[in-house]
């Protein structure tokens, strides 16, 4: 079974921030197959069931913490890292930018930071979502914590739905796909 998760922070104040984009991307899909959400230790889940079996979850840790969720998750359903898919918010993409990658480094998200360190492996699936970095004279802290401006919702609502089609594909045919169909994402201009 595939395990896709979105990171963010729970709680209301976080609902619609830069931060919880990984959050929308689940929320989306389990809204599109009527899943309803279950909660297990840490993590807010929901079964998939049918062609492309697959779970979605969150954890219910703030998103620093978020590897203890995921590999304890993980570790009780038996997903193997391969089977593991991350959808994170990312700065150094523009906004409405998407990139998958099968493996690799963290980089400087802390969320993903946390799930790199609980699981003891970079060699697992993981899903950037372009966000944006916004002013650079700003906090970083403070702008992935904030809402987006009414100006980016378009953008936004688009590039979630490109995100649940991205990790469903994931479910279904595997990382390698995912990453030959939306990384070469020229649909989206540079204007970051």
């Amino acid at each position: 079974m595939k395990l896709i998760v979105g990171l963010g922070n729970p709680g209301d104040e976080y609902r619609e921030t830069r931060h919880n984009v990984g959050f929308m991307v689940v929320d989306a899909i389990a809204r599109r197959h009527g899943l309803a959400w279950r909660h297990r230790d840490q993590m807010a889940f929901a079964k998939h069931f049918g062609a492309g079996e697959f779970m979605v979850a969150k954890p219910q840790t703030f998103m620093n913490l978020s590897g203890f969720a995921v590999a304890q998750f993980a570790g009780y359903y038996g997903v193997d890292a391969a089977d593991l898919l991350v959808v994170v918010d990312e700065v150094d993409l523009p906004l409405g930018r998407l990139r998958a990658r099968a493996r690799g480094s963290a980089g400087t998200h802390n969320g993903l930071k946390s799930v790199v360190q609980q699981l003891g492996t970079t060699d697992f699936p993981r899903l950037r979502v372009g966000i944006g970095r916004g002013d650079r004279r700003r906090d970083l802290a403070d702008f992935v914590l904030a809402r987006f401006e009414p100006a980016e919702q378009a953008v936004l609502e688009d590039v979630v739905t490109r995100a649940a089609d991205a990790a469903e594909m994931f479910a279904v045919e595997g990382i390698e796909q995912v990453m030959n169909a939306y990384n070469p994402d020229a649909t989206v201009p540079e204007t970051d």
